[in-house]
């Protein structure tokens, strides 16, 4: 009889063992899962600081500049370090840039691409594209000698221009001195009869002094006008192009972050993508800062075969004929591990575009309330706070040391899928932890195009290989 009870006794401790161990499995899954399918972040981490913090990591390739963000520490304009982000004014005019680029590319879809003529008889057609907030400055040098200046990047813009004495019109206040063609000793104007000037979009000419004319309107309605030039312009000590075509701004209105212009990286002919094709092969990467307060890189070039073996790449694709912008084959979007029920075909018309100039990602309306809604449902146990109007699901975080929320996926039509970097998913409306928000906005047309935003692209280098029709992504790039 003592046998059986102790028996009993064993067997009970026995059970009772395998089930504690089986309760702890199953702990160990649902926290393996949370961590692959959550972000758990210290949001003070997510908060520039009063002093530049260079990054450790970075490009090794030779041609590789600096890039920071304009209202950060570690930016060469002093005038915005004395000034609090307008995260307002940034928000509008990131709207501004998303509406000149759906007008451009309606307009194209339709068949007419003539976006109307100029005033002035001696001044090119209006050619409207898109500047918008402009986060990120490089340095280049133009000229002999070389005179440093400090360029915003964009993907989107297809001519590199910069303000040029003597300023004919009007030049805005600019950190660098202003660029002055009479002490570049390999400084030329290009001429109305060349082929350069034929070739450039709605060009004209001024008579009297034979000179090639240029002009842009951005979506903001500021505007460069000038002299449609070529110079010598360093990169590098080891990259030097003689004769890069550029535009000499000699009205430029508009304008007041400080900048000296802008360095043109789209597909067209005159970008700096296509001008300095013969060395690098229409090949380029970036990596945008994961704060303000860090720096990341622009690098001309392929990568190397031991960095390639990171990348995963997606096809480029063109969204209609003559457009300049990247292109990329959406399909999909997980939040959490789970695909959203989003119809493939939301994407497709007019098509996704990957922009280093918007600042916020655009969704078709039907996909941003699908990820809205599961963002929500994840974000449950957080305090909601009303948006801004274009930021519409906001939380007050402060309370808390640290935050989980969902893994958020871009999901590719040849099968890549691309998680977003922590950084990329939130927005920290009010500079402080008051108001985070959900970094997306949805269309409010389902013919409006998706466009994968700045914000979403941080920390992760993202390599164009023009040549070869794809872009590819490295997660941790700076």
């Amino acid at each position: 009889m003592r046998f059986f009870i102790i028996l009993s006794i064993l067997i009970s401790l026995f059970l009772y063992s395998l089930d504690k161990a089986f309760a702890s499995a199953g702990d160990s899954k649902e926290r393996l899962l949370q961590q692959q399918y959550t972000h758990t972040v210290d949001l003070r981490s997510l908060l520039p600081s009063n002093t530049c913090n260079p990054s450790t990591k970075g490009n090794k390739r030779k041609t590789s500049l600096e890039l920071v963000h304009k209202h950060g520490p570690c930016s060469h304009l002093p005038q915005h370090k004395a000034t609090a982000t307008n995260h307002t004014q940034i928000l509008e005019q990131d709207q501004a840039r998303v509406n000149s680029i759906n007008s451009r590319i309606s307009k194209k879809l339709n068949g007419n691409d003539d976006l109307g003529q100029s005033e002035a008889t001696t001044l090119p057609s209006r050619w409207a594209t898109s500047r918008g907030a402009g986060n990120y400055i490089v340095t280049v040098g133009l000229g002999t000698p070389n005179k440093p200046l400090s360029l915003e990047f964009d993907t989107g813009s297809f001519l590199t221009w910069t303000q040029c004495q003597p300023c004919v019109s009007h030049c805005y206040p600019q950190n660098d001195p202003i660029f002055d063609p009479a002490a570049s000793t390999s400084y030329s104007k290009i001429s109305c009869n060349s082929a350069e000037c034929a070739q450039l979009r709605r060009s004209q000419c001024s008579p009297a002094a034979n000179t090639c004319l240029y002009q842009v309107i951005y979506g903001d309605e500021s505007y460069t006008i000038g002299f449609f030039s070529k110079d010598k312009l360093t990169l590098t000590p080891d990259a030097v192009f003689d004769g890069f075509l550029f535009g000499c701004g000699q009205e430029n209105e508009g304008f007041h972050d400080g900048s000296a212009g802008l360095l043109g990286l789209s597909r067209d002919k005159y970008s700096i993508v296509e001008q300095t094709a013969e060395k690098y092969g229409r090949s380029f990467s970036y990596c945008l800062p994961q704060t303000a307060s860090s720096t990341g890189y622009l690098t001309f070039g392929s990568p190397t075969v031991a960095s390639n073996a990171a990348i995963k790449y997606t096809r480029l694709t063109t969204l209609s004929s003559g457009s300049t912008y990247y292109g990329l084959n959406l399909v999909g979007i997980n939040v959490k591990g789970q695909k959203l029920s989003i119809p493939a075909s939301v994407f497709s018309s007019p098509g996704t575009i990957i922009d280093s100039g918007t600042v916020i990602s655009r969704l078709p309306p039907t996909a941003f309330s699908a990820l809205r809604d599961a963002f929500q449902a994840a974000m449950k146990s957080y305090p909601s706070v009303p948006g801004d109007g274009f930021l519409d699901t906001c939380y007050d975080l402060s309370g808390y040391p640290t935050v989980t929320y969902p893994k958020i996926e871009f999901v590719f039509g040849d099968g890549v899928t691309l998680t977003l970097d922590a950084t990329g998913i939130i927005y920290l409306l009010d500079g402080t932890m008051k108001q985070v928000c959900l970094a997306f906005v949805g269309n409010d047309d389902a013919d409006e195009l998706t466009i994968f935003g700045n914000t979403q692209q941080k920390n992760m280098e993202v390599l164009y290989d023009v040549a070869g029709e794809r872009v590819g992504f490295a997660p941790g790039g700076c």
